[in-house]
């Protein structure tokens, strides 16, 4: 597996060192895709004035109320920013009255969306959100995404590479349950995500030397270049594994392993996932919205 990606790396390496100066204008054109997914880049800016304020390491409690039933679920309290956001959209009302707009039966479903409230039949839904973002906090391998998991749903990484999450859309894994097999493909493509991330991280800080031995025509100096940012790669990357834990959640009650690491999982259900296997069970459109409503009815903290 070493040598493969090493090769991987060595085509991309490559590939980057002869286009160099395509990286910058990539760069540039991903800024201007994020301006029209959801206005990212104005809610980035403004999301540090609107994040709540971390008070505690405390975990909380909320219900749910669906037109399907109550659902409970536990906030954790080291994923302070989601947790507190999410308890000031629930003391604000801000759920009530929200659909489950997308739902995927063994997968996950999802809500959240504030223009889901007086959305008609066939409306297309999802980029609705109270107009910020919060930083990601993924606490992994500690939150992982098993069956019953509250995570926070978010843009793509081509327009959001620091993976914040949505400032009020969550989903509640359903999943399957994973064979050994599917536990070790997870794992490496854990293992080949983090050294592709390291790998871009690399190539961001060492643009500048890149493109200046480009310019100058230093082939050698190039290919030693790129030989030591790789034995910095094999060397600093710290590769994820899953832990006894996981493996044993994973076959036993299922979830979503490939989401791992790559979304922020900020607590779980404690009670109601009958009502979620309700709610994934319902008979949805091409757009994977119930053709029925399904909405959250209200919401109260329990436990704070």
């Amino acid at each position: 597996m070493k040598k493969i990606y090493i090769l991987i790396c060595l085509v991309v390496t490559a590939c980057m060192f002869a286009a160099a100066s395509e990286v910058v204008k990539k760069q540039t054109r991903k800024r201007t895709t994020a301006k029209s997914a959801m206005t990212q880049t104005k809610k980035t800016a403004s999301a540090a004035a609107q994040e709540p304020a971390a008070v505690s390491d405390r975990d909380a409690i909320v219900e749910i109320v669906t037109t399907e039933g109550p659902i409970k679920v536990k906030l954790y309290g080291d994923t302070p920013l989601h947790r507190d956001n999410f308890l000031k959209h629930v003391e604000e009302g801000y759920y009530d009255g929200v659909l489950f707009h997308r739902v995927i039966k063994d997968f996950m479903v999802q809500t959240g969306d504030p223009n889901s409230k007086t959305a008609g039949k066939g409306t297309p839904l999802g980029a609705g959100d109270p107009g910020y973002t919060l930083p990601a906090e993924i606490n992994y391998p500690r939150h992982y995404h098993k069956y019953g998991a509250l995570a926070a749903a978010r843009t793509g990484d081509n327009v959001n590479p620091e993976r914040r999450s949505s400032g009020s859309q969550f989903y509640i894994v359903t999943g399957e349950k994973q064979t050994p097999r599917h536990l070790q493909i997870m794992e490496e493509r854990l293992a080949n995500d983090a050294k592709q991330q390291y790998w871009m991280k690399l190539q961001k800080e060492n643009i500048d030397t890149i493109r200046s031995m480009q310019s100058s025509g230093n082939r050698e100096g190039l290919e030693q270049f790129r030989q030591e940012l790789i034995e910095r790669l094999e060397k600093e990357v710290k590769v994820p594994t899953l832990t006894e834990e996981m493996k044993n959640d994973y076959q036993t009650i299922g979830g979503t392993p490939h989401l791992d690491g790559q979304y922020t999982v900020f607590g779980e259900v404690l009670e109601g996932m009958d009502v979620v296997e309700k709610i994934q069970n319902a008979v949805t459109d091409s757009s994977d919205r119930p053709v029925e409503d399904i909405k959250v009815i209200s919401t109260k903290v329990i436990e704070k």
